[in-house]
């Protein structure tokens, strides 16, 4: 097979920069840019346009980057670092991916984005160069947290991350290849993951899907990585490889691949974990840790925080940083559903709650901007028909806060519960939906001449804008 080199543009924006950084003497960036230009570079497709930290996107609005965060886990410093480059160098925002990642976008041209780069590797977010776009890791962001999932996987999260850089073919995934680690409780089991492992049975989900192939927790990395070089060397018998990016694109699809994992493995699945072959976990509700403060084991305490249409201020990130740093040893995790939970020192509950409320932060069930995201739309978006942001938050003002029905019991959450809550709301520019949520959701898209709303149960009736957003969100 023929391998070629990087697309045009990530080449040369890695030379360029190497150039600059060399001059000002910054040692980190600049070897992770030299380790970036080996002779021989892993297949890109060009269609594979997944911004990274050191792959810009040139968005409407200036440049766009995505800082991959495995497990959504970072620290205080790291996320303070993280706001500071959003406030000198992007649009002063973070974008809370559905993958758990962080996007800067606003980016001016110019040597921004390699300073910026350079701060991340500073802050350690930026380990790779070869595989910075690959490290796309999904995992129960409660797990240690509130006592309810199987095992802790945090420390499995950074076991695969580094075994997944260990290996030099696995720069040759997709950008939009992803990993899962579910601790059991199934909530990120049912996002779609090209490689998923669940806890609680043991099992190895493929593109969300049970095919009866099982690992022990002593497997788990390995057997994942083991999964992923098999789904490249099926790529490579592919007619168009660099049109392959996830397992779903595979000919055979899922299948094809579970029958050569499990035709190369001597654990074939056991039959005390056996489980119907072609089961999908279906999301029957709201999966996303309920917005508020999470009382965990031994007294400790979290708080899950919610950023309005997935876009978090810099004062806001910082706000976080600053509540997990009381803690000895306090860390954040991005979770999928665009919100952030941070670890939480001895301290009043409802004063802490209030504090995050004033800054802006969802911290509460009841909070019309609960379960709502966007895309970017216009004017950042060139393909976008309307400036969705600023619709859907004429629809939320709207709206009004609708309680869940449930009061708090001081229990699992003080801010509200997961169950009861109305279908999210998903506002799109165009057909394409970016960051559509996985699971139950209602979405508005833009026509150009208003919106079209759909909901799992139909349409809406007719009525004007907002009304039919509310008919939308409301479970049938």
């Amino acid at each position: 097979m023929t391998v070629a080199g990087p697309p045009r543009i990530h080449t040369g924006f890695l030379r360029v920069h190497r150039v600059l950084l060399g001059r000002r003497g910054v040692a980190p960036v600049a070897r992770l840019y030299d380790v970036a230009m080996p002779d021989v570079v892993p297949p890109r497709s060009a269609g594979d346009r997944c911004p990274g930290a050191l792959r810009v996107h040139e968005a409407a609005d200036g440049g766009l980057i995505r800082v991959r965060l495995p497990g959504g886990q970072l620290d205080p410093a790291q996320l303070r670092t993280v706001a500071d480059c959003a406030a000198e160098y992007g649009d002063g925002t973070l974008e809370l991916t559905s993958r758990a990642n962080l996007q800067i976008r606003g980016i001016p041209p110019g040597g921004a984005a390699a300073r910026l780069a350079d701060r991340l590797a500073g802050a350690g977010l930026l380990p790779t160069a070869t595989h910075e776009r690959v490290r796309n890791i999904l995992a129960s962001p409660l797990s240690g947290r509130d006592g309810a999932g199987r095992p802790d996987i945090r420390e499995l999260v950074r076991a695969l991350d580094r075994a997944v850089r260990a290996e030099p073919a696995l720069a040759a995934l997709s950008g939009r290849f992803l990993f899962a680690l579910d601790d059991g409780r199934g909530d990120v089991a049912g996002l779609g993951a090209d490689l998923c492992w669940r806890a609680d049975t043991g099992a190895l989900l493929l593109a969300g899907r049970d095919h009866g192939l099982r690992m022990p927790i002593v497997r788990a990395v390995p057997g994942l990585v083991a999964a992923a070089h098999g789904f490249l060397r099926l790529r490579a018998t592919e007619p168009e490889p660099a049109a392959v990016w996830r397992v779903t694109d595979l000919s055979g699809g899922p299948a094809r691949l579970a029958e050569t994992l499990a035709a190369a493995s001597a654990d074939r699945p056991a039959g005390a974990l056996a489980a119907p072959a072609g089961r999908v976990p279906e999301i029957t509700d709201d999966p996303a840790p309920a917005p508020g403060a999470v009382a965990a084991p031994y007294g400790r305490l979290c708080v899950v925080a919610g950023a309005r249409l997935g876009r978090l201020r810099a004062d806001q990130a910082r706000l976080l940083a600053e509540i997990s740093a009381e803690v000895e040893g306090g860390s954040l995790v991005v979770t999928p559903w665009r919100s952030v939970v941070a670890d939480a020192g001895p301290q009043p509950v409802m004063g802490l709650l209030a504090r995050m409320d004033a800054a802006g932060l969802i911290v509460e069930t009841a909070s019309p901007w609960a379960g709502v995201s966007a895309c970017a739309g216009r004017p950042g978006c060139a393909r976008s028909l309307a400036d969705v942001r600023a619709d859907a938050a004429s629809a939320v003002a709207a709206a009004g806060p609708v309680p869940d029905g449930r009061e708090p019991t001081g229990g699992e959450s003080f801010g509200g519960s997961a169950a009861g809550r109305r279908l999210r709301m998903h506002w799109a520019g165009c057909e394409r939906r970016c960051g559509l949520p996985a699971g139950p959701v209602a979405v508005a898209v833009a026509t150009g001449d208003g919106y079209a709303v759909t909901a799992p149960g139909g349409p809406p009736p007719p009525g004007p804008l907002a009304e039919r957003v509310a008919q939308a969100r409301t479970p049938r």
